[in-house]
């Protein structure tokens, strides 16, 4: 961890060195506020620079034109100019042009610039051409049967992009029975994987990708298990406590004593302080079932996730969402609307500070340096976020 880490340089959290980021109600300072502001701006520029030389048929959220559109969406939400939309407007068009056909996912597939354009075009009052894509989206599950069932390429990453678009219509665009017949598939799929696998006696559920039992929250069990604890899927109460809730606690039990977890079962590597690998994803299952069975040491367990993340989160892969400081700092944000505790708050605005340093700590650079999930769209995307850190999101996961 340390050698994918750079050393924190920072003291940690007490009540007169947070009173220079925010006041006692969580409201962040006057001069902190523009400093954000003036580096969302900054970084905008260079990033539209140098989107001109990237590829100009990713379609995708996760490193294409659909997550740039979805970065405009957000800061029209923060900020309510009518050119973010505009701008939204322009990149999920390019998206829309170019679909893949090969992947049903919010992050990595064609749902992800459908859902999003979707929004686009409500929110432009085009109620047409977002029919148009929701009638699509639906659609998309009849594509692949064989869908694996986590984030970036399977059935969650479906069921991501259903609910984005209900939660920002407001009404039950998809129907609910959609949501649930496949959320009974997931539930199914890893029930018959723990059988057929010898799992059964440790957990009732499992699910593997490209022959891996991943853990995390990109590819593995803990984003699944996530998504089945959100009241929106309304999965059943009887199989929330029979099936999800002791399949978490199997997660739970493959803490390393570091506080950190594994990319995968009976992996020993205590390596990956990353979203997609390790606690900060992880933390977000851990927070879910804190919610949903109100067992202390899921909090107990997300706090040690938060220590963690502190002492290796600010990775020398850079400041992406993805793997990167960015998307590390969105655990402290989870965790302290969680729990209200400012000791989270000022250590996201502490990697806010780092961030807005961008490309002065010798980091590497991404294969997609201006994309939303690896590159500048996700840093600019925290940013944003952090100006009013209780409606702050993990963009394209948390709900």
């Amino acid at each position: 961890m340390a050698q994918r880490a750079f050393p924190n340089p920072y003291a940690d959290f007490n009540k007169s060195l947070a009173e220079g980021y925010f006041d006692s109600a969580g409201r962040l300072t006057p001069e902190l506020s523009q400093r954000l502001n003036n580096k969302i701006r900054e970084l905008l520029q260079q990033m539209e620079r140098g989107l001109k030389s990237a590829d100009p048929r990713d379609s995708t959220v996760y490193t294409g034109w659909a997550g740039i559109a979805l970065l405009y969406l957000h800061l029209h939400d923060v900020f309510g100019d009518p050119a973010y939309l505009q701008m939204a407007h322009r990149y999920v068009k390019q998206s829309l042009n170019s679909l893949t056909k090969r992947s049903i996912t919010f992050l990595c597939g064609d749902a992800g610039p459908l859902a999003v354009g979707a929004v686009v075009y409500h929110k432009m009052n085009n109620e047409k051409q977002a029919e148009d894509c929701i009638t699509r989206l639906i659609h998309l599950n009849k594509i692949d049967l064989r869908a694996p069932n986590e984030m970036l390429y399977g059935r969650m990453g479906y069921i991501y992009a259903l609910l984005f678009v209900n939660k920002n219509f407001g009404v039950e665009k998809i129907p609910q029975s959609h949501i649930q017949q496949i959320c009974e598939t997931v539930l199914t799929s890893g029930e018959t994987l723990a059988r057929e696998r010898n799992f059964t006696a440790k957990t009732p559920l499992m699910y593997e990708w490209y022959q891996e039992y991943y853990v995390g929250a990109a590819h593995g069990l803990a984003g699944i298990y996530y998504f089945l604890m959100q009241p929106s899927l309304q999965v059943n109460h009887v199989k929330l406590r029979s099936l999800v809730k002791p399949s978490v606690d199997y997660v739970c039990g493959l803490k390393f004593p570091s506080g950190n977890y594994p990319p995968c079962v009976d992996d020993s590597r205590d390596l990956l302080v990353h979203w997609c690998h390790g606690s900060p994803g992880v933390i977000y299952m851990l927070i879910q079932a804190y919610k949903t069975f109100q067992g202390e040491q899921y909090l107990n367990d997300a706090c040690q996730c938060a220590d963690l993340i502190w002492q290796y989160g600010l990775l020398r892969k850079g400041y992406g969402l993805c793997h990167g400081t960015a998307g590390n700092a969105y655990a402290f944000l989870a965790l302290y609307n969680l729990t209200q505790d400012k000791k989270y708050l000022y250590r996201a605005c502490k990697f806010a500070e780092w961030c807005l340093d961008y490309g002065e700590h010798g980091c590497r650079t991404p294969d997609t340096p201006f994309s939303l999930f690896e590159g500048m769209a996700g840093t600019i995307y925290f940013l944003a976020d952090l100006l009013v850190p209780t409606k702050a999101r993990f963009p394209a996961f948390e709900l």
